[in-house]
């Protein structure tokens, strides 16, 4: 049997480049934050629209939600944030929220619970990639007037059916949850848009922050909101550098020339570490790396395929290897520390098991296209899994299968999965008010999707911050949320 595979990454591997550790010969202002990060995901700031991984760490910073989760203090569970307090209604469908006074949006309009309702109802209404987050409790274009209202500074949004409370306040933590200045917004419309071109390179919010300018694939500037409600950071300008490659940020840092160097990759991270004033910090972090099969595929479709890709990944060898330190094995749609989230991990790697698989599923030549970010990790894991194929010869949802649904905010139907009963399950778990039956719910459903499904999680990401030894409280945000500028110091 042969199994011949292509890998298709559109991208040149990168030269590997020696720096022997230097002196630092500057050093950036006592009241500015400069970082070096891999920035070219950004293609927008509107939080309604923004889905990529270094755009949520400018909304945070930039937009103020109802609630909160602190990386510095993830014990205390939700914190108000614009939200002082919120209240359940017996039916559990509604949820009241009392609006914090006296805070301001950057223009200096007040924040009132008529601009919560506003972007809420906003973000439904755009139906941009991430309003399926809303979207999943019932809101929709033609509903959302009456099910989200802001009134005598108290918002309520009344849900299509009861849902465990925690949950609903999960999604509000993320990014479609920024609130914006609806005034200022409304005031840049053009052709019925809600303000949605403006804010793809304009801010409207009331966070520690406010966003100077964006230029993408180059910088991300950001300047000190001195009203913030919490009180103004002590960095007073934040500046993120796009450094695409890691050994050119390894020497910004050592040089001086950034305080922050987020890409390191795990030779630059041990050279860093051994350099005078730069220490790391390791972040467990919600983000996972898997394949995704094309159910679509004929033979990609068939359940021993799915098991046998599941068998063909050096999980180890990676993992102690080119991923070192910045990747753990993790084999589960729920990253470690969520609630419910499984620390089993079945699959090893096992050529002949795959082998077996295969010539159940009556497979004896395939050839497979694999789609890979330009990013030297995910580069590697698809050579590293092309060596492996060569030798044998995510989340469950999706309600509605068919190509006319157009689905893409879910992906499982943008690989073409039918779940069968697995997105019953979920809906179940998500209405849950149990929390140790709703952890139980979570496992079972991720012992299935282990088994069946088209996903071949492998990994949870581990970000180490390269970081000058003056910075204090530096977070990438955990697990849960994004980066806090505004808690850093010097």
């Amino acid at each position: 049997m042969n199994v011949f595979t292509r890998l298709l990454s559109g991208a040149a591997l990168g030269l590997a480049v020696s720096l022997t550790p230097l002196t630092a010969t500057a050093e950036t202002p006592p009241n500015m934050l400069v970082i070096a990060h891999r920035i070219d995901d950004i293609t927008t700031v509107d939080p309604a629209e923004s889905f990529e991984f270094a755009g949520s760490d400018i909304s945070r910073n930039v937009y103020s939600r109802l609630v909160y989760l602190d990386p510095m203090d993830l014990e205390a569970g939700y914190k108000p944030d614009l939200a002082t307090s919120w209240e359940v209604s017996e039916d559990g469908k509604t949820i009241t929220f009392t609006m914090r006074e006296g805070v301001t949006f950057h223009s200096g309009n007040p924040v009132r619970a008529e601009d919560a309702a506003f972007s809420l109802r906003r973000a439904v209404m755009l139906d941009k990639t991430p309003a399926f987050i809303l979207a999943q409790f019932g809101f929709t274009p033609e509903n959302a007037e009456e099910t989200i209202r802001g009134e005598d500074g108290k918002l309520v949004i009344t849900t299509d059916k009861k849902y465990a409370t925690s949950f609903v306040l999960n999604c509000l933590t993320a990014t479609i949850g920024g609130i914006v200045d609806m005034e200022t917004v409304m005031a840049n419309e053009v052709d019925g848009d809600m303000g949605n071109t403006w804010l793809k390179t304009n801010s409207a919010g009331s966070g520690p922050y406010k966003l100077d300018s964006w230029k993408p694939n180059e910088s991300v500037t950001l300047s000190s909101n001195p009203d913030y409600y919490d009180g103004a950071p002590t960095m007073e300008r934040v500046i993120v550098r796009h450094v695409l490659e890691s050994a050119s940020q390894r020497l910004l840092l050592e040089r001086g020339d950034v305080d922050i160097a987020r890409n390191l990759n795990p030779e630059d991270v041990a050279g860093a570490s051994a350099t005078d004033g730069i220490k790391i910090e390791d972040e467990l972090k919600g983000r996972l790396m898997y394949l995704a099969l094309n159910q679509k595929h004929p033979e990609l479709s068939k359940p021993e395929v799915r098991q046998a890709f599941k068998y063909l990944i050096d999980y180890e060898g990676m993992k102690n290897s080119f991923l070192s330190g910045q990747y753990t094995i993790h084999q589960n749609f729920l990253p470690a520390t969520y609630l419910g989230a499984s620390d089993e991990n079945p699959f090893i790697y096992n050529i002949e098991k795959a082998k077996e698989l295969l010539a159940e599923a009556g497979v004896e030549n395939l050839e497979v296209e694999i789609g890979v970010r330009e990013a030297q990790e995910r580069i590697e894991i698809g050579q590293s899994f092309q060596n492996a194929a060569s030798q044998a010869g995510m989340f469950a949802y999706n309600p509605d299968n068919s190509d006319e649904a157009n689905a893409t905010g879910l992906l499982a139907w943008r690989n073409s999965w039918d779940t069968g009963g697995l997105t019953e399950k979920v809906e179940a778990a998500v209405t849950e008010g149990d929390r140790d039956k709703r952890v139980q719910m979570y496992l079972d459903i991720q012992a299935e999707f282990r088994e069946t499904s088209p996903f071949v999680v492998m990994f949870q990401q581990i970000e180490q911050s390269a970081v000058r030894d003056n910075i204090a409280n530096w977070s990438t945000g955990q697990a849960v949320t994004s980066a806090a500028y505004w808690q850093v110091t010097k």
